[in-house]
Protein backbone atom coordinates (compact mmCIF):
# COMPACT_ATOMS: atom_id res chain seq x y z
CA UNK A 1 0.00 0.00 0.00
CA UNK A 2 1.25 3.36 -1.19
CA UNK A 3 1.42 5.97 1.57
CA UNK A 4 -0.35 9.25 1.47
CA UNK A 5 2.91 11.81 0.73
CA UNK A 6 3.97 8.55 -1.78
CA UNK A 7 1.00 9.80 -3.41
CA UNK A 8 0.88 13.35 -2.85
CA UNK A 9 4.83 13.14 -4.07
CA UNK A 10 4.09 11.09 -7.18
CA UNK A 11 0.92 13.35 -8.49
CA UNK A 12 3.37 16.42 -8.19
CA UNK A 13 6.05 14.33 -10.55
CA UNK A 14 2.88 13.19 -12.99
CA UNK A 15 2.14 17.67 -13.53
CA UNK A 16 5.65 18.36 -13.96
CA UNK A 17 5.84 15.15 -16.43
CA UNK A 18 3.03 17.18 -18.35
CA UNK A 19 5.27 20.46 -17.85
CA UNK A 20 7.90 18.48 -19.55
CA UNK A 21 5.46 17.81 -22.36
CA UNK A 22 4.51 21.41 -23.01
CA UNK A 23 8.32 22.56 -23.07
CA UNK A 24 8.89 20.10 -25.63
CA UNK A 25 6.13 21.06 -27.11
CA UNK A 26 7.12 24.54 -27.05
CA UNK A 27 10.57 23.43 -28.56
CA UNK A 28 9.19 21.67 -31.49
CA UNK A 29 7.03 24.69 -32.15
CA UNK A 30 9.91 27.21 -32.30
CA UNK A 31 12.09 25.07 -34.04
CA UNK A 32 9.30 24.79 -37.14
CA UNK A 33 8.98 28.64 -36.63
CA UNK A 34 12.77 28.99 -37.52
CA UNK A 35 12.35 26.36 -40.69
CA UNK A 36 14.30 23.12 -37.80
CA UNK A 37 11.47 20.34 -39.29
CA UNK A 38 14.27 17.76 -38.28
CA UNK A 39 14.31 19.39 -34.81
CA UNK A 40 10.32 20.20 -34.69
CA UNK A 41 10.05 15.85 -35.24
CA UNK A 42 12.77 15.30 -32.42
CA UNK A 43 10.79 17.79 -30.12
CA UNK A 44 7.68 16.41 -31.07
CA UNK A 45 8.38 12.61 -30.44
CA UNK A 46 10.10 13.62 -26.90
CA UNK A 47 6.68 16.24 -26.11
CA UNK A 48 4.96 12.74 -26.84
CA UNK A 49 7.27 10.55 -24.37
CA UNK A 50 6.69 12.73 -21.76
CA UNK A 51 3.47 12.57 -21.46
CA UNK A 52 3.60 8.62 -21.55
CA UNK A 53 5.62 9.06 -18.51
CA UNK A 54 2.58 11.34 -16.89
CA UNK A 55 0.16 8.29 -17.99
CA UNK A 56 2.93 6.00 -16.95
CA UNK A 57 2.83 7.49 -13.34
CA UNK A 58 -0.77 8.31 -13.24
CA UNK A 59 -1.76 4.79 -13.66
CA UNK A 60 0.93 3.28 -11.00
CA UNK A 61 -1.21 5.66 -8.58
CA UNK A 62 -4.15 4.77 -10.36
CA UNK A 63 -3.18 0.99 -9.59
CA UNK A 64 -2.38 1.76 -5.92
CA UNK A 65 -5.84 3.18 -5.51
CA UNK A 66 -5.02 6.80 -5.39
CA UNK A 67 -6.72 9.49 -6.98
CA UNK A 68 -4.48 10.97 -9.74
CA UNK A 69 -4.61 15.02 -9.10
CA UNK A 70 -4.06 17.25 -11.85
CA UNK A 71 -2.91 21.15 -10.78
CA UNK A 72 -2.36 24.31 -13.05
CA UNK A 73 1.02 24.60 -14.43
CA UNK A 74 3.03 27.35 -15.51
CA UNK A 75 3.60 28.05 -19.71
CA UNK A 76 6.70 26.78 -20.77
CA UNK A 77 9.31 29.47 -22.35
CA UNK A 78 8.38 29.32 -25.82
CA UNK A 79 11.79 30.98 -27.56
CA UNK A 80 15.18 30.31 -28.00
CA UNK A 81 17.86 31.64 -29.96
CA UNK A 82 18.72 28.51 -31.68
CA UNK A 83 18.17 24.99 -31.63
CA UNK A 84 22.19 24.54 -29.36
CA UNK A 85 20.11 26.77 -26.54
CA UNK A 86 17.00 24.85 -27.01
CA UNK A 87 18.87 21.28 -26.19
CA UNK A 88 20.82 23.25 -23.51
CA UNK A 89 17.68 24.28 -21.95
CA UNK A 90 16.24 20.33 -22.59
CA UNK A 91 19.17 19.10 -21.01
CA UNK A 92 19.09 21.39 -17.75
CA UNK A 93 15.52 20.98 -17.53
CA UNK A 94 16.14 17.02 -17.65
CA UNK A 95 18.84 16.84 -14.98
CA UNK A 96 15.77 18.77 -12.82
CA UNK A 97 13.43 15.61 -13.76
CA UNK A 98 16.51 13.49 -12.78
CA UNK A 99 16.66 15.44 -9.35
CA UNK A 100 12.72 14.44 -8.98
CA UNK A 101 12.84 10.94 -9.65
CA UNK A 102 16.02 10.43 -7.40
CA UNK A 103 14.01 12.28 -4.45
CA UNK A 104 11.05 10.16 -5.09
CA UNK A 105 13.09 6.81 -5.31
CA UNK A 106 14.65 8.60 -1.46
CA UNK A 107 11.23 8.59 -0.24
CA UNK A 108 10.41 5.20 -1.20
CA UNK A 109 13.63 3.55 0.52
CA UNK A 110 13.15 5.60 3.71
CA UNK A 111 9.20 4.32 3.78
CA UNK A 112 10.49 0.80 2.68
CA UNK A 113 8.15 0.97 -0.38
CA UNK A 114 9.33 -1.80 -2.30
CA UNK A 115 6.34 -1.53 -4.98
CA UNK A 116 7.77 2.18 -5.72
CA UNK A 117 11.16 1.32 -5.99
CA UNK A 118 10.14 -1.31 -8.26
CA UNK A 119 8.56 1.00 -10.73
CA UNK A 120 10.57 3.94 -10.39
CA UNK A 121 13.92 2.20 -11.50
CA UNK A 122 12.32 2.34 -15.07
CA UNK A 123 12.59 6.02 -14.69
CA UNK A 124 15.98 6.17 -13.32
CA UNK A 125 17.10 4.60 -15.98
CA UNK A 126 15.04 6.42 -18.30
CA UNK A 127 16.81 9.51 -17.21
CA UNK A 128 19.91 8.56 -17.94
CA UNK A 129 19.00 8.05 -21.47
CA UNK A 130 17.21 11.32 -21.94
CA UNK A 131 20.52 13.12 -20.45
CA UNK A 132 22.58 11.49 -22.40
CA UNK A 133 20.37 12.23 -25.96
CA UNK A 134 20.18 15.97 -24.59
CA UNK A 135 24.47 16.12 -24.78
CA UNK A 136 24.71 14.01 -27.60
CA UNK A 137 22.91 17.16 -29.86
CA UNK A 138 24.81 19.63 -27.62
CA UNK A 139 28.06 17.96 -28.55
CA UNK A 140 27.14 18.08 -32.42
CA UNK A 141 25.84 21.18 -32.35
CA UNK A 142 28.17 22.41 -30.82
CA UNK A 143 31.05 21.23 -33.12
CA UNK A 144 28.88 23.08 -36.02
CA UNK A 145 28.76 26.44 -34.41
CA UNK A 146 26.85 28.85 -36.69
CA UNK A 147 28.02 27.38 -39.87
CA UNK A 148 24.79 27.48 -42.03
CA UNK A 149 25.80 23.83 -43.85
CA UNK A 150 26.48 22.36 -40.63
CA UNK A 151 23.19 23.46 -38.92
CA UNK A 152 21.16 21.81 -41.82
CA UNK A 153 23.13 18.67 -41.52
CA UNK A 154 22.44 18.05 -37.91
CA UNK A 155 19.06 19.26 -38.61
CA UNK A 156 18.79 16.22 -41.29
CA UNK A 157 20.14 14.26 -38.59
CA UNK A 158 18.01 15.08 -35.88
CA UNK A 159 14.84 14.57 -37.53
CA UNK A 160 15.95 10.84 -38.38
CA UNK A 161 14.63 10.15 -34.81
CA UNK A 162 11.84 7.63 -34.57
CA UNK A 163 9.70 7.42 -31.85
CA UNK A 164 10.51 4.25 -29.00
Amino acid sequence: MISKKMAQEINAQINREFFSAFLYLAMANDAADKGFLGTYKWMSIQFKEEQEHALKFAKYLQDQGEKVVLSAMDAPQTEWKGILDMFQDALLHEKKVTAWINDLNTLALAEKDYATQSMLRWFIDEQVEEEANCNEAIQALSMVGASANGLYMMDRQLGKRVAD
